[in-house]
């Protein structure tokens, strides 16, 4: 298992690099952490192509870069990357490990400087790293009430705008992926008494999910819905395992009751957490037979939520047509339940979108999990992952959210053709321009972007926010995805109105791609841009500038 992620030079490039170079080099963040995994034969935590070269050299971390907690220790004793601690502790310091989270380097560094085989300057280098980011907190600048942050408590957390806005983003989380007939939103004047069913029906701390603080207080689901209406609650499962159907007549009984029923299933920390990986994508149990066997019996509309850190396959609630809405809330925070009641009964327009694909559960069978190939192989049934090379049948795409209202969107302005400008130093570079691609780094990139002109129009009833995608879809050819988030943005917009919108879209990083050697080029030709229905066609062509005639 040391070995199992072997990761091709594109994928890396393209892929896994990303959001870290995106958080190093825009984000501007002080820390990044190693994980305790191998990638091609070697622990990240002393990969000095890693952490050295790439990410403090090439990414210009100005930081500290930190192990997870105990990965120095786990990759000699468990992955026996080395044959002494002391060996161990030397590789992760001059790998460029700033920060131990564990007592391996504590226990093991100064035998290392002993035996000769790390220098001392390496540690104070390192050090210095660390030390740098402390002193930028104000850490030595006296009392902690000196310091910028020192006087910070509790009730700075808890304040109400900060309440507040624990509630709005919940609200803005929200996906609606289902709203047949449309069943939503509910009415407290026509839907006076909601059963409110399911073992994430009144949970409280399930609902921060993982690596959170204390809560202010929490508002559960059942907690929300009765600020609306009268409720029935019934678990219907003991727990989200549901591992039999003995509470289920005490659930269809309250169906049978209620003008509307709100089914809150899912997941939680028993089921997917650190060190603990979901082994399919179904509903745990008998949650599946829960939701059917209420939605037989319900005799008003039917809505299942859904909470879970990644896709669920609900397959069988999205084709049942007793089923009205089917609502993804995620772990929505301590606010969650009163999000979630806003958005069933309308007071908040939900406005969020799929973050990832939902896969159907047969995804799993031809997916090896320590497979991370970006990119399909038909031949040996290899289905691909995400939606930038995925082919397969859905559940949801990514991207995918529901609204109450209706957004038209049309591209009032952009440019069709776009000259990409090259040195002329790097013309006669075969490397330059191959397969009818850029290289980026020979491509004048400093101000090359486009600019799109989007009219936004809600012609429905409801005030709204709407994201924009854009997406792009590159010439056809080995390297490229299939079509690749390239430019997003939020707009509000007031019912029977209309908002014009200007995205802009830096060419060399969003219109490229990566070739097999983890080249970035910039293919030549046509790119096809989409924004939900709009599309627009721009041709990329290259200049060459500055040649030199000897």
């Amino acid at each position: 298992m040391a070995n199992a992620s072997q990761v091709s030079k594109q994928d890396i490039e393209d892929t896994f690099d990303v959001p870290f170079r995106s958080c190093v080099k825009e984000g501007k963040v002080a820390s990044i952490m190693c994980s305790y995994n191998q990638v091609n034969g070697i622990p990240t935590c002393a990969d000095p192509k890693l952490l050295r070269k790439t990410i403090r050299g090439g990414w210009g971390l100005n930081g500290y870069i930190v192990s997870d907690c105990d990965s120095v220790g786990v990759f000699y004793e468990s992955q026996h990357y080395k044959s002494t601690p002391e060996e161990a502790a030397a590789a992760a310091i001059n790998a460029g490990l700033d920060l131990d989270c564990g007592p391996f380097l504590a226990q093991h560094t100064e035998n290392a400087v002993h035996t000769g085989i790390l220098k001392e300057a390496a540690i104070d280098a390192n050090l210095a790293n660390t030390v740098a980011v402390q002193m930028r907190l104000g850490m030595f600048d006296g009392e902690p009430s000196a310091q910028p942050y020192g006087h910070l408590g509790p009730r700075d957390v808890c304040s109400p705008a900060h309440q507040e806005l624990a509630l709005e983003a919940a609200r803005q989380g929200i996906v609606l992926l289902k709203n047949h007939g449309p069943a939503l939103p509910l009415s407290p004047r026509r839907h006076r008494t909601v059963a409110v069913i399911g073992p994430n029906s009144d949970v409280t701390v399930t609902m921060i999910g993982n690596y959170a603080g204390v809560a202010c207080g929490y508002t559960s689901p059942l907690q929300g819905i009765a600020k609306y209406s009268k409720t029935i609650h019934q678990k219907g499962c003991r727990n989200v395992a549901c591992t039999d159907d003995k509470l289920f007549a005490g659930a269809v009984d309250a169906a049978r009751q209620a003008d509307a029923t709100v089914l809150v299933m899912g997941l939680d920390q028993s089921i997917e957490a650190e060190f603990r990986d979901r082994t399919g994508l179904l509903l745990p149990g008998f949650q599946q037979e829960l939701v059917s066997e209420v939605s037989k019996a319900s005799r008003g509309p039917v809505i299942l939520v859904l909470m879970s850190g990644g896709p669920v396959d609900v397959t069988f609630a999205n084709n049942d047509a007793r089923v009205g809405g089917i609502v993804w809330a995620g772990y929505p925070g301590q606010a969650g339940g009163a999000a979630i009641a806003d958005i069933l009964f309308g007071a908040h327009n939900p406005g969020g979108k799929l973050p990832m694909t939902w896969y159907p559960q047969e995804y799993l069978n031809n997916l090896p999990m320590t497979t991370m190939d970006m990119r399909a192989n038909l031949a040996k049934g290899y289905p691909g992952r995400t939606y930038r090379f995925y082919k397969g049948p859905l559940v949801y795409p990514f991207g995918h959210g529901l609204s109450y209202t209706k957004f038209i969107t049309t591209i009032f302005e952009a440019p069709k053709t776009l000259a990409i400008p090259i040195d002329g130093r790097h013309t006669s570079n075969s490397t330059s321009i191959s397969n009818k691609a850029v290289r980026v780094t020979h491509a004048k990139c400093s101000k090359l972007s486009i600019q799109i002109h989007m009219d936004v129009k809600n012609v429905g009833p409801k005030d709204g926010s709407h994201t924009l995608l854009v997406f792009s879809k590159p010439p056809v050819g080995v390297w490229a995805p299939h079509k690749q988030l390239v430019a997003f943005q939020k707009v509000h917009v007031p019912a029977r109105s209309q908002q014009r919108v200007a995205i802009n879209i830096h060419v060399c990083k969003y219109l490229s791609v990566v070739d097999r050697a983890g080249v970035r080029r910039i293919p030549i030709g046509e790119h096809s841009l989409h924004i939900g229905d709009a599309k627009h066609s721009l041709s990329l062509q290259a200049s060459v500038l500055g040649v030199i005639k000897s």
